[in-house]
């Protein structure tokens, strides 16, 4: 049977780039991108698009019909930051979207889903250092209590429903494509374009606030990993934890004077520091390159030369 896959959330930060790699491997007509709103003119010309609500059930069911979905990958979500600011809109968004299309596969009208998890699901108790897959949750934030119960509902629905659903807890994503969207790993982000444009960056967290990283290329490679490896070799049904590297802004900024000399970072503390404080700073995750053969290959440092170079370009 031909894969006929569905991204909602398409034009977000992660589903830009999937939707490309996504359409790269299976054809531009066989991925159809969605979202609340047009993307930039990459995604738009290369392949199929719908303007679709992931809360609304019917239209949801109407575009899987319509295309003979078989795999949805539910990108659609309010992040740590804007979630903060409005917390029932981001509870609706992200608890709703995901109910819609695990009831889809209930139903049996799609065959495999894929979900993002984050590690926004750990909170202050938890562990900070390698936290491992199982451990202390407890998430403080609007959007780390919506992934953690999402965790448990996808969980549920593969043992009580035979869903098949996967999921990846990704840490915080650095990409020079498309632009971050609200969460409270954005700085890692911002201080490559600031240092380009300005030469100076005032970062929203404390120098030394470690936490998990991950260069885009990276996420999108485990994303496909996890969803081309074989059913019985997918051993986690909540969400897998992800790891690449972990790094302070102080630590970030002096990877990048070693490009660009007279770089200055300064640190002004905001409402997100409480959020980066409530997470790990690094995570073990054996059990994904266990399951299914998981391997970053970007450390900071090639993320950093590939940021500075793309974004100069």
């Amino acid at each position: 049977m031909e894969k006929s896959i569905l991204i909602i959330g398409a034009c977000g930060q992660i589903g830009t780039e999937l939707t490309l790699a996504l359409r790269n491997t299976y054809g531009n007509e066989s991925v159809i991108a969605s979202d609340i709103r047009e993307g930039n003119e990459n995604l738009m010309n290369s392949g199929p698009f719908e303007i679709l609500d992931a809360t609304d059930y019917d239209a949801l069911e109407e575009v899987i019909a319509y295309y003979s979905i078989n795999e949805v990958y539910l990108m659609a979500a309010m992040l740590s930051a804007t979630a903060e600011k409005f917390p029932m809109r981001a509870w609706n968004l992200n608890m709703n979207s995901l109910f819609n299309v695990l009831n889809l596969a209930k139903e049996k009208k799609i065959d495999k889903i894929f979900w993002p998890s984050s590690i926004a699901v750990f909170g202050p108790n938890t562990p900070k250092e390698d936290t491992s897959q199982s451990t202390i949750m407890e998430p403080s934030t609007v959007y780390g209590i919506s992934k953690q119960s999402g965790e448990r509902w996808c969980d549920y629905y593969f043992h009580k429903y035979g869903v098949d659903v996967r999921s990846i807890r990704y840490p915080g994503l650095i990409s020079w494509k498309t632009m971050p969207g609200g969460g409270t790993t954005d700085y890692a982000v911002e201080i490559y374009h600031k240092a380009l444009s300005e030469g100076t960056y005032t970062c929203f967290l404390k120098e030394d606030t470690e936490l998990p990283m991950m260069f885009m290329e990276d996420a999108i490679k485990a994303t496909l990993q996890l969803m081309d490896a074989e059913p019985e070799n997918v051993k986690v049904r909540c969400s897998y934890n992800l790891s690449a590297m972990s790094f302070t802004p102080a630590q970030m900024a002096n990877c990048i004077q070693k490009h660009i000399p007279d770089f200055k970072i300064s640190y002004e503390p905001d409402f997100r520091q409480a959020i980066a404080d409530s997470w790990p700073g690094s995570i073990d995750d054996q059990e994904a390159r266990r399951d299914w053969g998981w391997k970053a290959e970007f450390d900071l440092e090639k993320t950093t030369k590939e940021m500075l170079e793309n974004l100069a370009s």
